[in-house]
């Protein structure tokens, strides 16, 4: 199959760069709706919708949704965690999504990428349990039996490491993995079918942007929960 031409390649950016120029090219974007988004809300009469689809809408439901579900994993003072939350989903599903635009690869197909989205999570819920708790959160990963808990800490210190590789590993193969089925696809049919590809890899663009998140609110609820919510 041959490789498709992307306009990073036309621009001559080298291979190891092209997924971070199109992450910035994404940070862009999002910050040019944002603006946008914020105006509307500065603006007098903001206490009123838009009228139809636009940036203000599409951004206040999202965090709107997220906030919701938040309260429902972290309850009290979840409000604290939504602008991160916000932040990871929407980068990570317009990411996605740009790989279904032709011309594009999407950044998330890039290990890098994602395992420094999974970095962050990792040094941020840590933050947060710290924050929470001071030195007190060490004491989640030794467990209730004081006789298992140098094993247990051990494994459950494993397990934390793990955890923005995890997070990136999985964003990365399931990414970079619809992405080669569509380019295979629209290779071999060209018209037609890969609009059934299409359809399927939007849908894996907004489920992979959601467990992102979800995983990263579930690791902030376990570092913030104390002893009896653990």
């Amino acid at each position: 199959m041959e490789h498709p031409v992307t306009w990073a390649y036309l621009l001559d950016i080298p291979p190891i760069w092209q997924s971070v120029v199109t992450g910035l090219f994404v940070m862009a974007i999002l910050l040019v709706l944002a603006v946008r988004a914020r105006s509307a809300v500065s603006a007098e009469g903001a206490i009123v919708p838009d009228a139809g689809l636009s940036a203000r809408n599409v951004f206040e439901l999202l965090v709107e949704s997220l906030g919701s579900l938040a309260e429902q994993i972290i309850g009290h003072g979840s409000k604290t965690y939504v602008p991160l939350l916000s932040t990871f989903f929407i980068f990570i599903l317009v990411s996605n999504l740009l790989g279904l635009v032709p011309g594009f690869g999407p950044p998330t197909s890039d290990f890098d990428i994602t395992f420094a989205l999974g970095v962050v999570s990792f040094v941020v819920f840590n933050y947060y349990g710290f924050k929470e708790q001071g030195m007190g959160y060490l004491k989640h990963f030794a467990g209730p039996m004081l006789a298992l808990a140098p094993l247990i800490f051990t494994l459950e210190i494993i397990g934390v490491f793990v955890r923005p590789v995890s997070l990136g590993l999985r964003l990365f193969g399931n990414m970079s993995g619809d992405h080669l089925v569509l380019e295979i696809f629209t290779d071999l049919t060209k018209v037609g079918v890969p609009v059934i590809f299409y359809f399927l890899g939007t849908l894996v663009s907004v489920v992979q942007a959601f467990v992102f998140t979800l995983l990263t609110l579930i690791y902030i609820a376990l570092s913030v929960a104390h002893d009896e919510g653990h």
